[in-house]
């Protein structure tokens, strides 16, 4: 049973001790699909990031996956990370009571202090839409050579956050704004993800698979897309990793 009285209706909780992936176990979920889910492992053994990347879970992270059925062209279902990330922000501000602690960097990280905290990743199947969160709530893996130095929020504020707590008050923060985005629309979404947004208006570095562009970072268009002004003008990049 959740620990907080503001479980979202009709959600599912699932808490396992121990499981491979959180979207692997709900991909062998879906087949028995009853309803929205949250899957938390308390022990995540193959943890995977964007792009194939592994990612570390220690004991005392957290690691949960949203496996869902969105109604929706898949297109706008991919603005759930911008979703997702207003819910990680939301969630982490009520456990610390620190706002400005945490900011938010495109396209689906949260930082504290200007380090890496918490990721995200968006994985669809037929119908179905899967949600992998991963915070590093006690510890935090070592730093690769030329990405956002990662921190904990142990480490960073002294404050010992449980997984099964976290989730508590992630998952209604996540019902409020999957509320906004499905009642609204990306619009409002956009607006208070970029009133959050890491290096708003300051020099960023931007890297696809096969280019690396420079410039100002101006913000979201209305697809989610990365909006940077150069010498050659303004670029809507799609997908990209972010360096500062």
């Amino acid at each position: 049973m959740p620990l907080s009285g503001n479980w979202p209706e009709g959600v599912g909780r699932s808490v396992l001790p121990q499981v491979d992936s959180t979207n692997a176990e709900a991909a062998r979920r879906m087949a028995a699909f009853a309803g929205p889910e949250w899957i938390l492992t308390l022990r995540q053994t193959a943890g995977r990031g964007r792009r194939g990347r592994v990612w570390h879970d220690p004991e005392g992270n957290f690691a949960a996956s949203y496996l869902f059925r969105p109604e929706m062209p898949p297109a706008q279902a991919a603005l759930y990370s911008f979703v997702t990330a207003l819910a990680l922000q939301e969630a982490l501000t009520a456990a610390t009571g620190r706002p400005d602690s945490f900011a938010l960097k495109w396209p689906n990280d949260v930082l504290l202090h200007g380090a890496k905290l918490a990721g995200i990743l968006l994985e669809s199947a037929g119908p179905f839409l899967t949600i992998g969160i991963g915070v590093n709530l006690a510890a935090h893996p070592d730093a690769d050579a030329g990405a956002l130095r990662p921190v904990s929020l142990l480490g960073e504020t002294g404050l010992r956050v449980a997984p099964e707590e976290f989730l508590d008050l992630l998952a209604p923060a996540f019902a409020h704004w999957q509320t906004q985005f499905t009642t609204y629309g990306f619009a409002p979404i956009r607006t208070a993800w970029l009133a959050r947004a890491a290096r708003l208006g300051e020099k960023i570095t931007a890297r696809t698979v096969t280019d690396s562009h420079e410039g100002t970072f101006e913000g979201i268009d209305d697809t989610g897309a990365l909006l940077l002004r150069s010498a050659h003008g303004l670029r809507a990049i799609p997908a990209a990793d972010v360096f500062f």
